[in-house]
């Protein structure tokens, strides 16, 4: 295969291609080229921040011990303790007052693993004056007016009051991206708009993101003036349900129609079975266009399948939740929704698109763990969680290699004139599939570029 100006230029048989002299040559080894992984849905500056951030939930932290003694070592430095993927398993419900008993030190936020939440001590609580006056909607109180402590979807207003610390290091979450295939990825943060598609696009120029982008966000991703931005594109505008504070039918339509009349697809989060019919009720209504999609579905039970169908919407899941999830599952959830928790073939069976993300950092950024879940339906305890729902290795690929623009569409080919967007393996497909594994990753290239391993 040759490349030139970032794109395949040619296929041919072994032996009918020789290198010039100008040509830096890469010897596959035998191994399978495939098109680059495409992650459907993440979160970049959240993924950037977590990895200055305290892990707090499974499985590096696995009681209320664990958690006590990293908090504990984290609160030796100055400002801010943050940490990340907290669930309730580990110490049950948090609060100030059970942090002031972990943690009493320093302030210290901890988010909940589904990113919906962010739990406070009382340090925390006086350095952003909540019981000084200070609120907004989402931040709880007790019966006495009393901040508790839980900060529900106020990432945007936490982040206006905190001072900077700096910009979080985009390029380490580049690296992290390459290592395991990824050479394009959307950005699924509810919240982004004009600065953060700035930041990104900035992050690409200084070479920390390799990866074409896709945003996803809230109106400020098309505001006028906004310049573009090579390698990173508005997508889809997105809504986010929360059961907390559901909006009227008629209201989620009407946001609907005005996105549709600006020619904008819609990605609707529904992590409950609730939120997927409240969804699709508003779609009913509104109509839906090329490119709607669903984020999640988390819960799907039967007979929303059809009108997935019938309405033309993609599903983008995360079946590797199923790995990194599945025991709690098992344990939470009722017998008779488990079959219904991130479903694949079922999907595939009755026609409705669908394509795949992470979720990272609220899941981990490694498809290749995603891939395996698809094919196994295995827990980490190694129990079986909706095994009909199971998919071939090369249907579970193709979650990740279908186009951004066309989620659960054809998957990309390695083809004359697409963009060399490339995975290398270190193994012929027949082993890979076996094991679908990220240390099987021998290179990745971006528009023809070696970005892993560095030159």
């Amino acid at each position: 295969m040759r490349i030139a100006r970032g794109r395949v230029q040619a296929v041919a048989e072994p032996g009918s291609l020789f290198p010039q002299p100008e040509e830096a040559l890469l010897d596959a080894g035998g191994g399978a080229l495939l098109p680059g992984l495409h992650d459907h849905h993440l979160h970049l500056l959240a993924l950037a921040a977590a990895h200055c951030s305290v892990p707090c939930g499974p499985p590096q932290v696995e009681s209320a011990e664990d958690l006590a003694r990293r908090l504990s070592c984290a609160a030796a430095s100055a400002g801010w303790v943050r940490g990340v993927g907290y669930h309730e398993s580990v110490a049950g419900p948090l609060d100030r007052w059970r942090l002031d008993a972990l943690a009493p030190a320093r302030p210290v936020r901890i988010q909940h693993r589904s990113g919906a939440l962010w739990m406070l001590n009382s340090a925390g609580v006086a350095v952003l004056g909540l019981d000084q006056g200070v609120d907004a909607p989402g931040v709880e109180r007790d019966r006495r007016g009393r901040a508790t402590g839980r900060l529900f979807r106020l990432d945007a207003w936490l982040r206006e009051r905190l001072s900077p610390a700096g910009l979080p290091d985009l390029a380490e979450v580049g690296r992290l991206l390459a290592q395991v295939g990824v050479t394009s990825a959307t950005d699924a943060t509810p919240q982004s708009g004009a600065s953060e598609r700035a930041l990104l696009a900035d992050a690409r120029r200084r070479g920390q993101l390799p990866q074409r982008l896709w945003l996803m966000g809230g109106e400020g991703l098309w505001e006028t003036g906004s310049a573009p931005s090579e390698g990173v594109l508005p997508l889809a505008q997105k809504i986010l349900l929360d059961d907390r504070d559901l909006p009227h039918p008629d209201s989620l339509a009407a946001r609907i129609q005005a996105a549709h009349a600006r020619s904008r697809p819609l990605a609707v989060h529904c992590v409950t079975r609730t939120q997927l019919v409240l969804a699709l009720a508003a779609f009913r209504a509104a109509g839906s266009q090329a490119g709607d999609r669903i984020e999640h579905a988390s819960v799907t039970p039967p007979e929303l399948l059809e009108p997935l169908r019938s309405l033309g919407l993609t599903v983008v899941t995360q079946p590797g939740f199923v790995r990194e999830r599945g025991d709690a599952y098992l344990r939470d959830v009722e017998p008779r929704e488990q079959p219904w928790l991130y479903r694949c073939s079922s999907f595939d069976h009755a026609a409705v698109p669908l394509a795949a993300g992470t979720d990272a950092p609220f899941g981990e950024a490694d498809p290749w763990c995603a891939m395996r879940a698809a094919v196994d339906r295995r827990t980490r305890a190694g129990q079986l969680l909706g095994a009909s729902e199971a998919l071939s290795p090369e249907r579970a690929l193709a979650l990740f290699t279908t186009p951004a623009e066309s989620p659960g569409g054809a998957a990309r080919r390695v083809a004359p004139g697409e963009p060399a967007d490339l995975c290398l393996l270190a193994v012929p497909w027949k082993v890979a599939r076996e094991r679908l594994c990220a240390a099987d990753v021998r290179a990745t290239l971006c528009a023809g570029r070696q970005v892993w391993p560095p030159a």
